[in-house]
Order: structure tokens, then C-alpha cells, then sequence
């Protein structure tokens, strides 16, 4: 965040500069966020990213010269505490889920409508994930879908699925559901609190960061 100005810095990476346009237009209409520059691929906002240093990063993952999956990795290597927000059309794109492994704290379609935009950097950029239930069921439809060449067959995911307690592994499988934290609590009959603690100690047995990582592992031991 921006010391003077205490708005969100912000860069935009996608090589389509319609869309970086767009984008721009509709986050610098808000009070706390401050695009700061531009890149139209990986290579290039390699440089953008080290020379602004912005909290968030909007990166796409199609995109010539370096996809935004190996950008992901790399920024996240040089800086952990990046908040990297996936934009994508998400038509069956392996990439996508690459992103998320690979640490990025959002996951957003393009069609994604302004005002939730704005709400997602703003989460992003606290510290937290955002997923919204629509993207979460297409994650996990996708992955989902038989893998001919998948090397795994789930005996590890199967290991730490038993690892949790019986209230969290009930708390894990309704999350891989897509459930949000209040249906959660609603259905188990415990608090709100409860409910995001038993997901933190979830996160931690598992070795994941997000609801999308937690759901891979958990449809991964369902196979």
C-alpha cells in the first residue's frame, strides 16, 4: 500500500490492451486503488512488477512469450507476500489451477462484474483469498474430469484427508462442495468462528493456502 496515499498499488498484466484499458478505467473510478503500471506479458512485467512494487498484481494466464502461470511462480519466488488475482476466460485451462498451486491468492473471470472486482483487490491485497462460489464449481468440475496422463492416484491426498479430525474432515468435504463458511456453520450447528478455525487447521494438515487447493485434495481422494 502506498505510504503517501494509503491506496492499493496495483499492475495490470495481460496482453490484450482493450482489456488492460478496462481494467484501468474501472479501478482507478475507486478511492483506494492506484494502478501503477502495465505489462502485456510475463517478460514484460517482470520488469513493471520489480521497478513499481505493487500489493497486487491482475495477471492473465494466455498471453505470448511467458504465460502468467510461470509469472506467477517467479513473483511469488521473489516476493511471497505478492497478492497475484488470476483474470481468465477459464475454458478448461490446466493453467489456471497451475496459478493457484502455485500460491496466487485470487481466481476471477473476466466477465467478473466491476464492483466484485474492486472487492476482490481489496481482499487480495488484506491478505485473503477470494474464490467465488461460481469459479470454485467450475474449478472443481475441471478438476474433476478424468486425467489419462495423471501420475497421482490419490493415495497421497487419501493419506492426508486422515490426518483430519471427524468435525474437519466434515468442515473439508463441505468446503470441496463449495459450500461458503455460513452454510458450513449452519449445517454443523457451530459458529462462524468454529467453522474458520476448523478450515485453518485444514489449511495446515494439507499444506495449502486457498478453498480451491483444499477442494483439489479433497476430489483428488474421492477417486
Amino acid at each position: 500500500m502506498d505510504r503517501v496515499t494509503g491506496r492499493i498499488r496495483v499492475v495490470l498484466v495481460d496482453d490484450d490492451h482493450l482489456v488492460r484499458a478496462g481494467l484501468r478505467l474501472l479501478l482507478t473510478g475507486d478511492d483506494d486503488v492506484e494502478v501503477v503500471g502495465e505489462a502485456g506479458d510475463g517478460l514484460e512485467a517482470a520488469h513493471v512488477i520489480a521497478t513499481t512494487e505493487p500489493d497486487v498484481v491482475l495477471m492473465d494466464i494466455r498471453m505470448p512469450r511467458c504465460d502468467g502461470l510461470v509469472a506467477t511462480e517467479r513473483e511469488l519466488r521473489r516476493r511471497p507476500d505478492l497478492a497475484v488475482l488470476v483474470l481468465t476466460t477459464f475454458e478448461g485451462d490446466d493453467m489456471v489451477l497451475g496459478a493457484l498451486q502455485a500460491g496466487a491468492r485470487g481466481f476471477l473471470l473476466k466477465d467478473t462484474p466491476p464492483h466484485e472486482l474492486v472487492e476482490a483487490v481489496r481482499t487480495v491485497a488484506a491478505g485473503r483469498s477470494i474464490l467465488s462460489p461460481s469459479v470454485l464449481d467450475r474449478v472443481i468440475a475441471f478438476a474433476a474430469q478424468p486425467r489419462p496422463t495423471r501420475e497421482a492416484d490419490g493415495a497421497e491426498e487419501r493419506r492426508l484427508l486422515a490426518l483430519l479430525t471427524e468435525r474437519e474432515t466434515e468442515v473439508a468435504l463441505a468446503v470441496a462442495d463449495g459450500a461458503s463458511n455460513a452454510q458450513i456453520a449452519a449445517d454443523l450447528f457451530v459458529g462462524l468462528a468454529t467453522v474458520k478455525t476448523h478450515i485453518g487447521h485444514v489449511y495446515e494438515k494439507f499444506g495449502v493456502e486457498n478453498r480451491v487447493q483444499l477442494a483439489l485434495v479433497v476430489h483428488a481422494a474421492r477417486r
